[in-house]
């Protein structure tokens, strides 16, 4: 058996690569090459390529082996932020109704956990991305309703987010986002909660769409 920490290191040592695009989008992945750079055996590398394949962040072809998934095109990106807004919306003013004293005090207690990242490397950004997602998946939890947790959990959104775009301006703007959202459902007002989510993620996509220092989108 393996050391499970032998493991976590090679999966954060190659997903931090690909969050950071120092392995590129479609790239193809060896084994063997990425088990000598890093100094290791085959195996946990092996173990690692299988954890990202279940985040959708490679994917194993039939005889050719591991390459990173391609970056979501405009129009996929433009799908996972509709299937956002139909759930998430109704999941934050489920959540500002149905929440129990124990559920608020579990909102509090993410948002103080939260801090905005001061470079642009996932490194940095890394414990911001984590954040993210524990924030909207409580929300979903505190709504009562384990098949849209669990459906949106599925979509490994926040992964594909922080890959597509990230700068360090992203981090205080989107933490200000979830204290309005989190202030609404702590006064159990479902509109204000809803409202505060729409806009969240509408600002979300915007940015996503936002060109890059050399133009690109």
């Amino acid at each position: 058996m393996l050391p499970g920490r032998l493991v976590d290191d090679v999966h954060e040592t190659i997903k931090a690569r690909i969050m950071d695009h120092a392995i590129a989008p479609g790239a193809r992945l060896s084994i063997d090459g990425l088990a000598r750079e890093l100094g290791v055996s085959p195996t946990p590398v092996r173990e690692a390529l299988a954890r990202l394949e279940s985040a959708q962040l490679v994917v194993k072809e039939p005889l050719r082996g591991y390459r990173t998934t391609p970056l979501l095109t405009a129009d996929q990106l433009a799908d996972l932020y509709r299937f956002r807004l139909l759930i998430e919306p109704w999941a934050a003013a489920t959540a500002a109704e149905r929440a129990t004293p124990a559920g608020r005090a579990l909102l509090k207690a993410e948002l103080a956990t939260a801090d905005a990242p001061e470079s642009d490397t996932y490194a940095a950004y890394r414990a911001f991305s984590a954040h993210d997602a524990r924030f909207h998946l409580l929300l979903a939890e505190l709504a009562g309703s384990d098949q849209v947790r669990e459906a949106f959990q599925r979509t490994n959104w926040h992964l594909h987010i922080y890959r597509q775009y990230y700068h360090r301006g992203i981090g205080p703007q989107a933490l200000a986002e979830h204290r309005r959202i989190a202030d609404a459902v702590l006064a159990c007002d479902p509109r204000a909660a809803a409202d505060a989510m729409r806009e969240h993620l509408e600002q979300s996509h915007a940015r996503l769409r936002q060109p890059d220092e050399d133009g690109e989108p």
